[in-house]
């Protein structure tokens, strides 16, 4: 894993614990519930040897387990908690890889699996439903920040009576 430049931003710590693009391509394959080790191995085209190097970095980042109830000769593989929690960002990064193509022109698709419906996935505020992309939202320093994090970003902003 990589040693992040700036120890207590919060990007730098995912950036740390994603480290190489494979983090979120096997993620994704496990997440799909492609959890077999020859299916991964299959829909990645990975060796296996690589594969199973891999597989062992993200089981000791904290991101996959074996899953036991697999029995032998086939490893299954299932994502943890903090595995689980990129699930988000791997479907809000698919949303910016297609942004700029024609519906048409999408290979890979986030659908509502009851009704087969295209979604758009979105950052929203969990307390107010708002969208995050848009102005209005900004960076501040958290109450832990450190020497750097202060020195680049302000204190939270004065409260503005703003419509929730």
């Amino acid at each position: 894993m990589t040693q992040a430049r700036i120890h207590d931003c919060p990007l730098a710590r995912t950036a740390g614990v994603i480290d190489q693009w494979w983090t979120l391509e096997i993620l994704h394959e496990v997440l799909d519930g492609h959890t077999r080790f020859a299916s991964i191995r299959r829909h990645l085209g990975t060796p296996a040897d690589v594969l199973t190097e891999r597989i062992a970095v993200l089981t000791a980042r904290g991101l996959l387990e074996t899953d036991d109830t697999a029995g032998p000769g086939d490893p299954a593989y299932r994502p943890t908690g903090l595995g689980r929690s990129l699930r988000p960002l791997l479907l809000v990064m698919a949303a910016f890889g297609n942004h700029r193509l024609a519906p048409e022109d999408r290979s890979v698709i986030v659908v509502d699996e009851e009704t087969g419906v295209a979604v758009e996935p979105v950052v929203v505020d969990r307390l107010t439903g708002r969208r995050l992309d848009t102005t209005g939202y900004v960076f501040a320093r958290g109450p832990r920040a450190g020497e750097q994090v202060m020195a680049r970003y302000p204190e939270v902003p004065a409260r503005r009576n703003r419509p929730t």
